[in-house]
């Protein structure tokens, strides 16, 4: 097991950090610390937990924990995660209208790649992506998995109004704008379904941890879901 380091985050608020690098292992261990601190350890005060790439927030109550005390507990926290049995992952499988109006960047994919758009569409849909962390608005999910033959730059002046559901490349990323709101991914496609609801017990659809698996529907099968 790497080593540790816990750094502050404010005044309520503590960062378990692992390697520094985006990797499928590094980020099952912070899956591990997660599910260990939240689901099997007996320590109160911890108020919430925010997975990332490659680090745990922690954010725990001043009246129950200080700083230095509970820094001293997690720096161990090492040896309980070897015996931590994580839940198996579960695919939550999206449905993407790819091109047209719903992806007006898919042309441009496509010719930066030297490909055609029906296989960049194959090629986006055919990967299996972890969801490793969610992040910049509510459920906007961090994947990981894109294959490199589909990779574009972001664009040079991000758009100020990206529709929610859009689904976009940027680097060797891809993810899915989950809220109305400014972006500067090329988008490919849109799915109808909502990632984000607020109305919901459970807001978030996508889990960090999870998997995600895209397919393509028609139009006709994208006002469908609208009406449901």
């Amino acid at each position: 097991m790497p080593e540790i380091n816990v750094v502050p985050a404010g005044d309520q608020a503590l960062a378990l950090e692992f390697e520094n690098r985006i990797d499928p292992e590094i980020n099952s261990k912070v899956r591990a610390a997660d599910y260990y601190l939240t689901r099997e350890s007996k320590l109160e005060g911890l108020l919430e937990t925010v997975p990332t790439y490659r680090s745990l927030l922690v954010y725990y109550d001043p009246d129950v924990w200080n700083y230095v005390d509970l820094k001293e507990i997690l720096l161990n926290i090492g040896e309980h995660l070897k015996d931590v049995a994580i839940p198996n992952p579960e695919t939550l499988e999206i449905p993407v209208l790819y091109g047209g109006e719903y992806g007006p960047d898919i042309d441009y994919v496509a010719e930066h790649n030297n490909l055609t758009i029906e296989a960049v569409i194959e090629i986006h849909h055919s990967s299996t992506y972890l969801i490793y962390m969610l992040g910049f608005v509510p459920g906007f999910p961090y994947l990981g998995g894109m294959s490199s033959k589909i990779a574009t730059p972001r664009l040079e002046n991000p758009r100020t109004q990206i529709p929610a559901g859009s689904v976009g490349i940027a680097g060797s990323q891809t993810g899915i704008y989950p809220l109305e709101s400014p972006g500067g991914w090329r988008l490919i496609g849109r799915t109808p379904l909502k990632l984000f609801d607020p109305s919901k017990e459970d807001p978030f659809l996508p889990k960090p941890g999870h998997y995600l698996k895209f397919y393509p529907i028609s139009e006709h099968e994208f006002e469908s879901y609208l009406q449901v």
